[in-house]
């Protein structure tokens, strides 16, 4: 049971009307499903961020940093628990105030904010993958065009360094600030520590805030054209018209290896429970065909995990986290 105090603590340091109670998470999310988060609260900036999660700490309420859920699972009956979104500031506009988190000026911090200096692009952790890059790109700075399909938020590609076409998130990164045991910290891209889908924030508690990018020149033309490329591409060998998280698993270690031919070649294209199914477009992917449930979802993603193991001794490995009650 939330306290009614709580809540109301909450919103002085968000703002009216950005804290939501039984909040369905399924319009949150890419696979169209899910249960109601106990709680669902928006901050727009750092400080805010850091004040909230101190309060839930000190209340005991688990809590989960949401981007925009498009590596997600959430379970039927939802998430017993605190769901954190970013997202513009209440009541004011994003000020264009680089580097504040350093400062200390916590609550100049936008976190959805993106700007740019020479070849340095800088932005909070809630603005979008896409935004970023087609930003870049305007800008004649190349060096995003592979991150620009990708779905999600500039914090859960850092978490997860996430990649697409050759590229991925710490080849560009210059540093990373993010917030720690209520601390902010700088680390830079060594201190990342970015491995395949993976990185230093994959082993911590603590929140990314925002990142600094290093770019290279170029002519804008090119670069869009090169973004439009890969969005040709995406639409060719990708389920794109129907709900999913991306590529379900990750690419196992070993010359030769995909997860999608291991996938076909266990027999499993088309695999289905319910709506949940084994894209027959692309077999990396399972989908939700229309009204499929998390469980369902679910099932079929550990059917495949199974079968596959079976026939091969790999056990594929989830890039879907999995959240809440199934």
């Amino acid at each position: 049971m939330i306290r009614h105090e709580l809540i109301e603590e909450l919103e002085n340091i968000t703002g009216k009307g950005r804290v939501l109670t039984e909040e369905p998470l399924s319009g949150h999310c890419s696979f169209r499903t899910g249960g109601p988060a106990d709680l669902m609260i928006r901050v727009g900036t750092a400080g805010e961020l850091q004040r909230v999660l101190a309060l839930l700490e000190e209340e005991g309420t688990e809590v989960f940093l949401l981007g925009r859920g498009t590596n997600l699972l959430i379970g039927d009956k939802g998430f017993r628990g605190a769901v954190i979104t970013m997202t513009d500031p209440a009541g004011h506009a994003s000020s264009d105030a680089a580097g504040e988190e350093a400062s200390g000026d916590l609550d100049k911090a936008p976190l959805c904010r993106i700007s740019l200096e020479g070849r340095t692009l800088t932005a909070g952790a809630g603005a979008s993958l896409q935004r970023i890059a087609l930003t870049a790109a305007r800008a004649g700075l190349a060096g995003l065009s592979f991150a620009a399909g990708i779905p999600g938020s500039l914090g859960g590609g850092i978490v997860m360094n996430a990649g697409a076409y050759g590229g991925e998130m710490k080849q560009v990164v210059k540093s990373v600030t993010i917030l720690e045991k209520g601390k902010v910290r700088t680390l830079s891209c060594q201190e990342m520590d970015f491995g395949y889908r993976t990185s230093y924030m994959k082993h911590t508690d603590g929140a990314v805030l925002s990142a600094r990018m290093e770019l290279t020149p170029g002519d804008p033309g090119e670069i869009l054209e090169e973004i439009r490329s890969l969005a040709v591409k995406r639409r060719e060998k990708q389920p794109l018209e129907y709900a999913s998280a991306g590529s379900t698993f990750k690419r196992p270690q070993g010359p030769g290896l995909y997860a999608g031919r291991l996938i076909q070649d266990a027999g499993l294209r088309g695999y289905a429970c319910g709506d949940a199914q084994v894209s027959e477009k692309h077999c990396g992917f399972v989908i939700n065909r229309g009204s499929a449930s998390a469980a369902q979802i679910r099932r079929v993603i550990e059917d495949v995990r199974t079968r596959v193991f079976e026939q091969t001794g790999i056990l594929l490995e989830r890039e879907v986290i999995y959240l809440g009650d199934f």
